[in-house]
C-alpha cells in the first residue's frame, strides 16, 4: 500500500504541518485532516523507480542513451542496427530512430 504525503492548508495539528498516511490506490485523496478536519491538499513525492544500470540493459528493453561527446554531438551508445553511433544536432539524419522503439 503506497504512502502518501499531505500537508495542511492552514497551521498543522498534532500530525504537522506535513504528515504521511498509508491509503490504497484505489482510495481518493483527502480534502480534510482524519485527525483535526481541516482542510489538506496531497503532496507530489519522490519516489523510486529501478532502472535498468548498464547501456546493455538499456539496449535491450529499447531506451536509447546519449552521452554529450563536444558541442552538438552526441554518441548513442545504445544505437542498433542502422543508426548512426553519433549524432549531430546540425544534421537531423543521424538523430536515432525513435520511432523503430517506440511501440503501443
Amino acid at each position: 500500500m503506497p504512502i502518501y504525503e499531505y500537508e495542511h492548508l492552514d497551521s498543522g495539528c498534532e500530525l504537522g504541518k506535513i504528515f504521511e498516511l498509508r491509503q490504497s490506490l484505489n482510495s481518493e485523496k483527502l480534502e480534510s485532516c482524519p485527525k483535526c478536519g481541516r482542510p489538506v491538499k496531497r503532496l507530489i513525492s519522490l519516489c523510486a523507480i529501478s532502472t535498468p544500470k548498464t547501456n546493455s540493459d538499456l539496449k535491450n528493453h529499447g531506451f536509447t542513451k546519449l552521452v554529450r561527446r563536444d558541442n552538438g554531438i552526441y554518441e548513442n551508445v545504445t544505437a542498433t542496427g542502422k543508426e548512426s553511433r553519433y549524432w549531430d544536432a546540425r544534421k537531423p539524419e543521424t538523430m536515432p530512430d525513435l520511432r523503430s522503439k517506440i511501440g503501443d
